[in-house]
């Protein structure tokens, strides 16, 4: 068999892959903090699954949870400052007058504008790294049980996602992800900044139910946002990542209705059921199941949920 008849496809897909991984990074985003190289992100996300899932638990073990309630009040209300700006600048950058809600392509040019939102998808993109203080939160206060396969699975990827969006699409269809999880999240630090406050605060945060609903229907739209994009015949927004927007929010779909279902839905015709001996039972088994969380995502985004409010916070 004839080497060079072999090697003419293996180069064809290399070259392929080169061409998207290098030629196509965004030369206006390539020198900005953490987004030359994926390496230092890797390095962050490693040292974050290491330190949540196996040596800040084992830290823990023999130790009483942490105090941090100033700490979480002050956290919570940067998260809402932050959350806050780029909302703004996700609708001044391009959707309240510059972008087409039916197909954005990217703007890499250095118009005002369009910089104007490549900053804004970095700031989103720090925020994400930030965001993974959530966990080690978590678990510094003993919290583990709020560590779910969801919650862990969310705060790794959306760095990657961030990362991905300033490299390579910083602006166009999918920032508009961005803009509606930013706003979910000006909502959900406001929630854990109140609740961090203590009971005299908690007692009137009966809303919490309504942040999950929110996290369904943002990915409910970001689903039918991006999915149009592949009936677009002359749209310049890459349909691939197009279809991969539109799997992540099919999946958060699902995950977050399943959590709502079995968290608010099944709980509450559980608990009213007639007490006795399988009151009792039942009782006891709620005790033993996972608690309610609301964590985001993000995405992407996402709001998880864990524990009755007096004792997660």
């Amino acid at each position: 068999m004839n080497p060079d008849v072999i090697s003419e496809p293996s180069n064809g897909i290399l070259d392929r892959v080169v061409k998207f991984f290098v030629d196509n990074q965004d030369e206006r985003t390539k020198e900005w903090f953490l987004s030359g190289s994926i390496t230092p992100l890797i390095m962050i996300l490693v040292t974050y699954l290491y330190f949540c899932l196996y040596a800040g638990p084992r830290y823990m073990a023999k130790r009483k949870p942490f105090k941090l309630e100033s700490v979480l009040i002050a956290y919570n209300a940067v998260q809402v400052l932050l959350s806050i700006v780029l909302v703004y600048e996700g609708i001044e950058g391009g959707w309240r007058k510059h972008y087409n809600y039916s197909c954005q392509p990217v703007d890499y040019s250095r118009n005002p504008v369009a910089m104007r939102m490549a900053r804004a998808v970095w700031m989103y993109y720090m925020c994400k790294v930030v965001e993974l203080l959530d966990t080690v939160f978590f678990v510094l206060r003993k919290k583990q049980n709020q560590v779910s396969f969801l919650h862990v699975y969310h705060h790794t990827l959306m760095p990657v996602c961030g990362f991905i969006g300033v490299k390579y699409f910083a602006g166009g269809h999918g920032t508009l992800l961005g803009v509606i999880n930013s706003f979910i999240h000006v909502c959900m630090y406001a929630y854990y900044m109140l609740a961090a406050m203590g009971p005299k605060v908690q007692k009137y945060l009966w809303w919490k139910r309504y942040l999950t609903v929110m996290q369904i229907v943002q990915f409910i739209i970001v689903f039918f946002h991006t999915v149009q994009v592949q009936f677009q015949p002359t749209c310049g927004y890459p349909k691939s990542i197009a279809a991969l927007l539109t799997l992540n929010a099919g999946l958060f779909i699902y995950m977050f209705s399943s959590f709502y279902v079995h968290s608010y839905i099944r709980k509450s015709n559980t608990v009213s059921k007639p007490a006795g001996k399988a009151g009792e039972e039942n009782n006891n088994q709620l005790e033993c199941k996972p608690k309610d969380t609301v964590e985001v995502n993000t995405r992407p985004g996402a709001v998880e949920a864990t524990g009755e409010v007096k004792k997660d916070l």
